[in-house]
């Protein structure tokens, strides 16, 4: 099994910093933004009460509840609290549903670029991995026919994450309406939605694809707290799920890792009660980073990148940058930056998109415009 490219960057990053290297690190999805006081208020709270035995498998019954009604609210989605199941991060929800549904001659479709973790996690299930590739001229986005053709009868299910890591691009209503017929022209496929980032969407609103007719007993729905409320070490993902399904999940995780963390736990039913929109602030400020950064791609002659409509990640083509001597490919490339420059950034391959780097704006403008102005003067001494 494959390192995850992400966390190998943030290694690198770490023990280079630890040596006395003057690192910028735009590897990892992390969120700069401090919790929401009333989350802290919640755990302080909670470490004084009664929350310190074993929990249920698949969580407390009323943060399931409450994280059934955040879904009613804010995605129209209608789950009961029995197919809610609370995990140790959104990664284990995904590896959850996984090792429920595939095993061994089952096929799992995966649109490029994709989540680094998502091939491994598939090929640990003893499936095979599907990958549908797109291009920046595409948006990032393979076209739904191009889905649709990679379907076969061992197909079980398609891996969807909107908006996306590592492209930040967003599936249109039509979009998924179409991905949606083709769903269900197929028995016995399922959707696995990876919706961690619904509340960094730029434009319009984030759209649920399991709210489409027909699709509510078709898609697993992942989310959690680290993306929007900056609670990332807390580690607290979960789904929404057709009641089977669910079960199913709680019985893999009651063999892996068994309940999630009871104060995280508590902390989960605050945020999931919250207002959404306390978030338009830390929005706004991933929007204006999103664009200090497209600026500055511009800048570097032959790459070229999209405007992602969400998340906080740009994904330009680099090839350019790429001469198959010096740099053979984006791995190299990273790792020129890293060594030359100090600026971590993750290469493209591991995403199912060589050719390209993955930038993570999730930190501040001052180190955003640094890190820029040293990969723009290392691209020019490659030149």
């Amino acid at each position: 099994m494959a390192e995850s490219a992400t966390l190998l960057m943030a290694r690198r990053s770490r023990e280079l910093r630890a040596a006395g290297r003057d690192i910028i690190d735009l590897s990892l999805g992390e969120p700069d933004h401090a919790p929401p006081p009333f989350a802290l208020e919640a755990a302080a709270e909670a470490l004084r009460g009664p929350w310190h035995k074993y929990t249920p498998v698949n969580g407390y019954p009323d943060v399931r509840q409450a994280i059934a009604d955040k879904f009613r609210r804010d995605n129209g989605l209608h789950y009961s609290a029995e197919q809610v199941v609370i995990s140790t991060g959104a990664k284990q929800s995904l590896m959850n549903v996984i090792m429920a549904l595939i095993g061994p001659g089952d096929e799992v479709v995966i649109p490029a670029p994709f989540w680094v973790s998502y091939v491994e996690q598939v090929r640990l299930a003893g499936g095979t991995p599907v990958v549908v590739s797109s291009t920046l001229d595409e948006d990032w986005k393979p076209p739904v026919a191009r889905i649709a053709a990679a379907i076969t009868p061992r197909t079980r299910l398609i891996m969807l994450s909107s908006p996306s890591n590592p492209s930040g691009s967003v599936l249109t209503a039509a979009e998924m309406q179409e991905l949606a017929d083709v769903v269900l022209r197929h028995e016995e496929l399922y959707v696995l939605a990876d919706e961690i980032y619904e509340h960094i969407v730029f434009d319009g609103k984030h759209l649920s694809l399991g709210t489409l007719p027909g699709m509510d007993e078709r898609v697993i729905t992942v989310n959690g707290l680290s993306k929007a409320w900056a609670l990332t070490g807390w580690r607290l993902g979960y789904i929404g799920a057709p009641l089977w399904i669910a079960q199913a999940a709680t019985k893999v995780q009651g063999q892996f890792t068994s309940a999630t963390n009871s104060i995280a736990q508590r902390v989960a039913k605050a945020c999931v009660e919250a207002d959404p929109a306390l978030l338009a602030p830390m929005r706004a400020d991933f929007r204006r980073r999103r664009d200090l950064v497209v600026a500055e791609v511009a800048k570097i002659p032959g790459w070229r990148c999209n405007v992602p409509q969400g998340a906080f990640y740009l994904l330009p083509d680099v090839s350019a940058s790429i001469d198959g001597k010096q740099i053979k490919g984006s791995v190299d490339l990273s790792l020129y930056l890293l060594d030359k420059v100090g600026v971590s950034l993750v290469e493209g391959r591991s995403f199912g998109a060589e050719g390209t780097l993955r930038i993570s704006y999730a930190t501040s403008d001052d180190k955003l415009t640094e890190a820029m102005r040293r990969v723009a003067q290392a691209i020019s001494e490659l030149a």
